[in-house]
């Protein structure tokens, strides 16, 4: 399956539909993207099983400022509906490719596991319990 356009008005959808989620917030004015857009519908093709989506952050302007994207081409990547990944950037093939294989190998168990425990700390001082932020 090749790329599909996103809009604020299919993007619940596609993320409830999918196990996995890619997104490119792109422009039409924007060099890096039509550099990494072939790069982006070529992975596609090779990973049938992942709704590859893409956004124009000119027409969905609700949407790029939902996701408080700042430069393009920003990726985001959803799975099970959780947010994993946000990073600027036009990724090289190789790099694109390291990256849905990680998010395939993640424990989604352990990732909802920790999402709680990061909730629960944020709701409390917790300089003393030896938690480290990585923020």
């Amino acid at each position: 399956m090749a790329t599909s356009t996103m809009t604020i008005g299919n993007f619940e959808q596609a993320i409830a539909d999918n196990n996995i989620v890619l997104i490119d917030f792109w422009a039409g004015w924007c060099g890096p993207c039509k550099m990494f857009g072939p790069t982006y519908e070529k992975v596609s093709e090779k990973n049938p099983d992942i709704h590859f989506a893409k956004v124009d952050t000119e027409a969905e302007q609700q949407l790029a400022a939902m996701f408080g994207i700042q430069s393009i081409p920003t990726l985001a990547i959803f799975r099970e509906g959780i947010l994993l990944f946000r990073e600027p950037g036009a990724l090289p093939e190789a790099a694109l490719e390291d990256l849905i294989d990680q998010v395939r190998k993640l424990d989604m168990d352990k990732v909802r596991a920790d999402m709680e425990k990061e909730q629960d700390h944020e709701h409390h001082d917790c300089e003393n319990c030896g938690h480290h932020h990585s923020h």
